[in-house]
């Protein structure tokens, strides 16, 4: 069996959203007890992460880790149309992930304790974003 849904997540700007819940819920009135979880972001400047979920201090660290990988505004980067964070967001976006695979196990994501669901936005303007989720199994 397969079941798809989509997902709007309205972001503020950028930062880390947990999407832990609303997949779960996805999982949950899917009604697969065991199989596959596929989540995947339909954009070029948000991203997706498996990530730390009790100490916000994970993801404001990765943050500034990204910071130095992928500068906003630098002077190499030739595609800034729509501002100082154009392109850097496209490159966090290719360094980090699209789409994630997470097993189902007794009808349930099969997370570990300290493990989280997060879109990574990458732009500082707010934005509306799409994720597909699809779960497949029995």
């Amino acid at each position: 069996m397969i079941k798809q849904a989509e997902i709007n997540v309205p972001t503020t700007g950028r930062g880390t959203y947990d999407l832990s819940h609303r997949i779960q819920d996805i999982v949950d009135s899917s009604g697969i007890s065991t199989g596959m979880c596929h989540i995947f972001i339909r954009h070029t400047s948000a991203s997706l992460m498996l990530c730390e979920n009790a100490d916000p201090a994970v993801r404001v660290d990765l943050e500034t880790f990204m910071q130095r990988q992928a500068p906003d505004g630098d002077p190499d980067f030739t595609h800034t149309e729509e501002g100082p964070d154009d392109m850097s967001a496209h490159v966090r976006s290719i360094l980090t992930q699209t789409d994630l695979n997470i097993p189902i196990a007794d009808g349930r994501c099969a997370l570990g304790t300290w493990q989280g669901i997060y879109l990574w936005e990458h732009r500082f303007a707010a934005h509306s974003r799409s994720v597909i989720v699809t779960v497949s199994g029995e």
